[in-house]
């Protein structure tokens, strides 16, 4: 564990107010972003201790979004519920083939992957805020099968899939992008907890440092749900954001597997 002091903890905070405003934004990106701020900003000596202790704050700052989201009507239940349990079992089979390949060569894929998904989210046709959608028998399938793919290939690549979740449930269940986002922090939730959980009981979360994230990370959050209400109320302007976000960080990793940045 790191000695904390006052610049750490400031440090700590700024970075929790910016995780926890990407979460309530766009619902994802809290652990691609936590894990490089941790170790490279506030200085956590040990990678390892870094993704334990964002992936504590990183699932209890989607929890608080979650909140906000549903006092919002922007979470549909029953397909969270669906997508979270399939994917936490596919991330279970991901993560054990992820293990055999190299880091590198995953960290490329990964990047390429969301580029793609930036891709199809820009050229998908915007739907209406006010559709409301459920799980149904038509598309129940869909949902398990997106939640065990996506389970999979976050457990895979060793990465947070909330870039992954959004598009997975819009493509599964056609839900406007703001439910869509509300709906995909109950299953961040879920895969934070399972992989903070996981890193606890070794021994490797900076449970100060955590508290200090979270902090900053609950006012993020309700700043950034209210900038996703009013960007929502601009046709195709939130899907274009998360697009933008999406490319921005597959830049960064790209630059990272071939050594451009350290």
């Amino acid at each position: 564990m790191m000695a904390f002091s006052l610049l750490p903890a400031l440090l700590g905070s700024l970075s929790g107010v910016l995780v926890g405003f990407t979460l309530g934004l766009i619902g994802g990106g809290g652990s691609v972003l936590a894990v490089p701020l941790l170790f490279y900003v506030v200085g956590v000596p040990n990678a390892h201790v870094a993704i334990g202790t964002s992936a504590v704050a990183v699932a209890i700052n989607a929890a608080a979004s979650t909140i906000g989201h549903a006092r919002a009507g922007n979470v549909r239940w029953p397909c969270a519920a669906a997508f979270a349990i399939a994917g936490v079992v596919g991330a279970f089979g991901g993560s054990a083939l992820g293990r055999s390949v190299d880091g590198h060569s995953l960290l490329a894929a990964f990047a390429v992957l969301m580029v793609v998904v930036a891709a199809l989210m820009l050229m998908r046709r915007h739907s209406g805020q006010d559709r409301v959608v459920r799980l149904n028998r038509q598309n129940a399938p869909a949902v398990i099968a997106t939640g065990l793919g996506v389970g999979a290939v976050s457990g895979f690549f060793g990465i947070g899939g909330g870039f992954l979740i959004v598009p997975g449930l819009v493509f599964a269940t056609g839900m406007p992008m703001l439910q869509a986002i509300g709906t995909s922090l109950v299953a961040v939730t879920a895969f934070g907890v399972t992989t903070a959980g996981t890193y606890a009981a070794a021994g490797l979360v900076d449970w100060t440092l955590a508290a200090v994230f979270v902090l900053g990370g609950l006012l993020g959050s309700r700043l950034g749900a209210r900038a996703g209400q009013a960007l929502s109320q601009r046709r195709g302007a939130l899907t274009q954001v998360f697009a933008a976000v999406i490319l921005l960080v597959a830049a960064y990793m790209l630059a990272r597997s071939f050594g451009l940045v350290g």
